[in-house]
């Protein structure tokens, strides 16, 4: 018999985090999900093994040891996508970057470092972008916090070895409502699979399937990776 393992997703709502939450349900598991909003799933098979909880984990830890005795995984989702030149940079901005997809991932493993101790395979997915480790005009504020999530998932995996796992993923533009912005016409669209090697743009499920495949004990000798899941971007010309 399967054993039912626990996963928590921080930013279930939309986008990747939705997605994996799908794939995790789909394959036996129960999540956790966390969002500022909540998750009206329709009723079905999954049900009882999905809980949805209401809170804003950048803004205050997310201890969830009142849901669950231990976790095999967890997945940090929230991010920002602000693009602009150096000089329209504004403190508020480099600080709310900072928030979001930093700090928030912090304080989310701090307080959940046991429960996730408690797995005998535990793994840890945050999210970076290919913007870390390629030169992109007018992503100053996104490229440098994601840079510290990539420093941050070296380090812990250090840290925490050989009992918790932690990788990040670095995709290019991917088709979530976080990049709506970019994706909205048909223009430019159109221009953004030029630019990619492989002349498309990576889907949320795709993303989400890679971190599926972190969380699982099939990758159980992976750590300290970031995947670049970018079309090429970071390694073709």
């Amino acid at each position: 018999m399967k054993q039912l393992l626990t996963y928590a997703i921080v930013g279930d709502s939309k986008g990747i985090g939705a997605s994996l939450r799908e794939q995790l349900l789909a394959s036996g598991h129960r999540v956790i999900g966390v969002s500022r909003t909540g998750v009206q799933r329709p009723a079905d098979e999954h049900s009882e093994a999905y809980q949805s909880l209401v809170f804003d984990a950048v803004e205050h830890p997310c201890d969830l040891s009142s849901f669950a005795t231990e976790l095999a995984g967890l997945a940090y989702c929230p991010g920002t996508l602000r693009l602009k030149p150096l000089r329209g940079l504004k403190r508020e901005h480099l600080v709310e970057d900072w928030e979001v997809n930093f700090l928030g991932a912090v304080q989310t493993l701090q307080a959940n470092h046991k429960l996730l101790a408690q797995s005998p395979n535990a793994s840890v997915v945050l999210f970076s972008t290919v913007a870390v480790g390629t030169g992109m005009p007018f992503h100053a504020s996104i490229a440098g916090a994601k840079g510290a999530v990539e420093g941050l998932t070296r380090s812990l995996a250090a840290e925490w070895m050989p009992k918790i796992r932690v990788n990040a993923i670095a995709p290019s533009l991917t088709d979530t409502p976080l990049a709506s912005s970019l994706l909205g016409n048909e223009a430019k669209r159109a221009a953004a699979e030029e630019r990619s090697p492989m002349k498309r743009i990576a889907s949320a499920t795709e993303v989400a399937g890679l971190a599926h495949w972190l969380l699982g004990t099939q990758s159980q000798h992976m750590t300290g990776q970031v995947l670049q899941m970018d079309g090429g971007m970071s390694r073709t010309r």
